[in-house]
């Protein structure tokens, strides 16, 4: 009878625990977001500082105000660049939202790649099905999101979009290259593409033929981090690879990290800045936990929501991390 009765509260302790953690990841840790602070020495000696916003899985809908204004306060820190990798939406409604979320940045420089919920919405499954492996995308039965409006805000605000091209521009003197693709986990990037896009931007901006001139930092954006993806990013010579994806694993275990990372980087590399080698080269990888989660699935465990601010500095500063 005694066994029976610790037994007894043993498991009551344990639901009680679950409901805790369940209630603190629902209530609590999804709208505590955060800013992570990241220094990259990619600048020529001397140059002025660029402070790159990256922004992704915003996952908006109509109702999230709390995650709205913490992002328009995100101006405060005065961005040279927004980097966007996608899943913007969350909802069939979440554009009002987003337009008012980021429109403190209008006229800020930007670029952007896609996710799969900047097409369509979210559909309602059990919430620890990816646990079981990564998402599949099933574009054809989940509801359509307004992807032309969307990019037209983009395009509005003054951002650059790099789903499967390569694009330039100079900031602060700083020149720099960016490519990119659209969404690997629903299977719309084209690696294909990104070399003759390369070859023809580099013909057109004409840097490369410039022998005075600062040295150009290559940018890549992915919203999945998938290794073929920044394999072939790393070949086409990035010096840095954006993505986001894999919300830091959403649901972690202190001590441990993330159970699933929803595509193939290794589970070590879901979150936060690493160097990828692929070959004789590497670049950073800076992977964003991104700052929401699907509706159907609101919960976020030892993986707070975050942007993360990046200082791109003069090689000539000493970087440890």
């Amino acid at each position: 009878m005694a066994n029976s009765s610790r037994a007894g509260a043993a498991l009551a302790t344990v639901a009680a625990l679950g409901m805790g953690a369940l209630a603190w990841g629902t209530l609590v840790e999804r709208n505590a977001f955060t800013i992570r602070r990241e220094t990259l020495p990619l600048l020529a000696p001397g140059a002025r500082p660029l402070t790159l916003l990256h922004l992704s899985d915003i996952h908006m809908a109509p109702w999230q105000r709390a995650k709205q204004d913490w992002i328009r306060s995100l101006a405060i820190f005065e961005p040279d660049l927004i980097i966007n990798t996608g899943d913007n939406l969350g909802h069939q409604d979440g554009l009002v939202g987003l337009e008012y979320a980021l429109e403190p940045f209008r006229n800020v420089p930007g670029v952007y790649v896609h996710g799969s919920n900047d097409y369509v919405g979210p559909e309602a499954k059990n919430p620890f099905s990816y646990l079981t492996g990564p998402s599949k995308s099933t574009r054809r039965t989940k509801p359509s999101l307004d992807t032309a409006a969307l990019e037209a805000f983009f395009d509005g605000l003054g951002w650059l979009g790099l789903n499967n091209t390569a694009r330039a521009m100079s900031i602060k003197g700083a020149r720099l290259e960016f490519m990119g693709v659209n969404d690997p986990h629903a299977g719309f990037d084209r690696l294909d593409k990104l070399p003759g896009a390369l070859d023809e931007l580099r013909e057109n901006v004409g840097w490369l033929e410039e022998r005075n001139g600062p040295e150009v930092v290559s940018i890549a954006l992915a919203h999945a981090p998938y290794r073929r993806v920044l394999n072939s990013l790393v070949t086409n010579g990035a010096d840095v690879i954006f993505s986001g994806h894999t919300h830091g694993g959403q649901v972690c275990v202190p001590g441990y990290g993330a159970l699933v990372t929803n595509c193939d980087v290794p589970r070590d590399q879901v979150r936060g800045l690493s160097l990828w080698h692929h070959a004789l080269r590497a670049a950073y990888l800076n992977v964003s936990a991104g700052l929401g989660t699907s509706i159907y699935a609101p919960v976020r465990f030892a993986c707070k929501p975050e942007a993360v601010l990046v200082t791109l500095t003069g090689d000539d500063f000493s970087y440890s991390g």
